[in-house]
């Protein structure tokens, strides 16, 4: 008797295996289902079935994956080598096995499962659009460990097989099909039959192209991993993320051997679990499930979402909504400041959905809405005109007059607290901040505002809302700058201060990738434009008693905006920077520590103040907000793996040294 799995053999002696995980909405690959599985195969290779397919219980998804809450439990390097190798030794069984065997994959397939679904001879994928395939592992530090790095290349080769787990990327299962990774697609209701017939017919197995087949020769590898080398290392430095530069290294070395590949992968694999970079990487996946778990389940649909400000937030905002299904009316003072928008969200529809009719009904769910008409429909408006409180005070006097019942407004101010917006409105306490980042497509995090009486059902479809176009709400006290403007300012600030000391702007940004953010500090300010940096320096440092970098106002005076203009600290070319050779000045040792450490003491203050509930949530917000390493787990984290004394000893030092805005805020004697 089994738990999770279920057998039922046919007429014609084909056992059909369903994994069905117990008192779960989706199928992971966890310890007690693979010991399971193990007793299922002993009756399998004791008494041969003519045929074997394997398929899922679970509606719309076959499995997500291993059980990633049993990673936090893997405390050293030889346990990680033993459990992968047990996964390992399962699968070969599953492909030993002197029968047919095939799985059918009705839906998500990931990690584990497309590496369980790799050791059957055929793989067939119920049709979707969806990129429901793949090998996410390296998001995690890590590589495939079932067998994975083996198997990918084996079945689609190495032009293939190898991005698929570098990149981590998803696929569809008709690229699947393209690549060699799926022998055959069919519709919901054909699978059965589908899978009986490859079962009955038994055709030669997938293989390595042939092209793939030479690259894989041991003479042509060392060239192939310098192609595939130059690649990661544009993406990745391998002191930070270790796991892409493992998988190149044991497929030059063994070349996806199924004699020793398997036992490379175990070893590397353990190694890259015992490392802080997986740790951390590891506490971030639990992290952005932890802000998805935000908020209570609200009967409130919003189906019909207005937008005021057709600038490039509140036009961007729109075309995102549109794309995720809602119905969208876009208001501005004229049809031509709302033109621009239209053809911005023209650019996104075209990129991001690939059928002409379904673009279609994209498009035609974003409609200009110059007299307002939309508010008197909408379930949400979200007002993203310019900061100025006079001017969205009047703008929602007028808003609440046409508003339905029940409809919910917010604001995607980035700089004015909600106490002051709110005054003229009947209905204050359902009034909160949605906001955004800029560019809207590519960041995930939303700022969730709340003051204190706010009320939970506000709130609540604020959440529901965020999650619902594919977001990370983030639930913010109203307070100046919120959290990632808050905490990114004295980064931004810091630069300005090296570089008016003489340390080269491209000095500057290379100390903060060193470090592993995404973008140095220049280079970001150029990026969100000289003007904006500008209002959240002078917002923040009025409400915190902070100076303002007087280059920066200078520049704006003489329109040097950054990458919107063309020029600011940088020149900009095809939304480039062009960054200069190096200066002559002498770079100081401690350049890293006067980018980074300000953001940690920000964050300490955002904690201690209330600003966010928890410090998990902290970290988490600042990782999908700033970019903030994410290999280091957020910037509380950094501090405690750090050391919290010695990240004390040299803040104080750089306070001696550089002025009051490194002294160590209070809130630190309660971590």
């Amino acid at each position: 008797m089994t738990q999770h799995w279920k057998t039922e053999t046919d007429a014609d002696g084909i056992v059909w295996l369903c994994l069905d995980k117990a008192d779960a909405k989706a199928n992971v690959l966890s310890s007690d289902v693979m010991l399971e599985l193990s007793t299922v195969l002993e009756s399998l290779e004791a008494q041969t079935p003519t045929g074997l397919v394997l398929y899922s219980g679970k509606s719309g998804s076959f499995v997500m994956g291993a059980d990633i809450n049993e990673f936090t439990k893997i405390e050293s390097k030889e346990l990680a080598y033993d459990l992968v190798r047990q996964g390992q030794q399962l699968f070969d069984r599953i492909e030993a096995l002197p029968c047919p065997t095939a799985v059918a994959i009705n839906g998500v397939c990931m990690g584990g499962g497309l590496e369980i679904a790799m050791a059957c001879d055929y793989r067939l994928a119920i049709e979707t659009d969806k990129k429901t395939l793949g090998l996410p592992e390296v998001k995690l530090g890590l590589h495939p460990g079932f067998g994975g790095t083996v198997r990918a290349v084996q079945i689609c080769g190495v032009r293939a097989g190898m991005p698929l787990m570098l990149t981590g990327n998803p696929v569809n299962p008709a690229k699947a099909k393209r690549i060699g990774l799926v022998d055959r697609i069919c519709n919901e209701d054909e699978w059965r039959q589908a899978a009986k017939q490859l079962i009955d017919a038994a055709p030669p197995k997938q293989r390595m192209p042939l092209v793939d087949r030479f690259l894989n020769l041991g003479i042509a590898r060392p060239f192939v991993k310098n192609m595939l080398l130059n690649q990661v290392r544009s993406k990745a430095r391998k002191e930070h993320y270790p796991a892409p530069y493992a998988m190149i290294d044991i497929w030059a070395s063994d070349g996806a051997s199924p004699k020793t590949g398997y036992e490379a992968e175990a070893r590397s694999f353990a190694d890259l679990m015992s490392s802080s970079t997986a740790q951390n990487l590891i506490r971030v996946f639990f992290l952005q499930s932890k802000l998805k778990g935000q908020g209570n389940r609200v009967d409130s649909k919003i189906e019909h979402v207005h937008v005021v400000g057709a600038g490039v937030m509140g036009g961007d905002i729109a075309a995102w909504c549109a794309l995720r299904g809602h119905t969208v009316t876009l208001q501005d003072r004229q049809q031509k400041y709302i033109d621009p928008a239209i053809e911005r969200a023209e650019k996104l529809f075209a990129k991001r959905v690939r059928d002409d009719q379904k673009r279609r009904q994209t498009t035609d769910r974003l409609r200009a809405d110059v007299a307002g008409d939309g508010a008197a429909e909408a379930d949400l408006i979200i007002e993203a005109i310019y900061e100025n409180l006079e001017a969205k005070q009047e703008l929602y006097k007028a808003l609440e007059a046409k508003m339905k019942p029940g409809a919910l407004l917010s604001s995607n101010t980035s700089s004015i607290r909600l106490e002051d917006l709110r005054t003229v409105l009947s209905e204050p306490r359902r009034f909160i901040g949605l906001h955004f980042f800029n560019p809207v497509a590519m960041l995930p995090l939303v700022e969730v505002i709340r003051c204190e009486d706010t009320e939970q059902e506000a709130l609540d479809i604020g959440f529901a809302f965020t999650k619902g176009i594919g977001k990370l709400p983030l639930e913010c006290a109203s307070s100046p700058g919120f959290v990632v403007n808050r905490i990114l300012a004295p980064y931004m600030a810091e630069a300005m201060h090296l570089a008016e000391e003489g340390v080269p702007l491209p000095e500057i940004d290379k100390a903060a990738e060193a470090f592993g953010m995404p973008m140095g500090p220049v280079e970001l300010v150029d990026s969100v434009g000289l003007d904006v940096a500008l209002h959240v320096s002078r917002v923040l440092g009025e409400a915190m008693n902070r100076p303002i970098p007087e280059r920066l106002g200078a520049m704006v005076e003489k329109g040097l905006l950054g990458r919107k203009s063309g020029q600011g600290f940088y020149r900009w070319e095809d939304g480039k920077a062009v960054k200069p050779a190096s200066g002559e000045g002498t770079v100081p040792a401690e350049i890293q520590d006067r980018l980074i450490l300000p953001m940690v003491n920000e964050a300490v203050a955002c904690l201690h103040e209330g600003v966010v509930a928890e410090a998990d949530l902290l970290d988490a917000g600042v990782i999908f907000g700033t970019g903030f390493a994410p290999f280091r787990g957020g910037p509380l984290n950094y501090a405690r793996e750090r050391g919290i004394q010695e990240v004390l000893a040299v803040l104080g030092r750089l306070a001696g040294t550089h002025g009051e805005r490194f002294s160590p805020h209070s809130g630190w004697s309660e971590l």
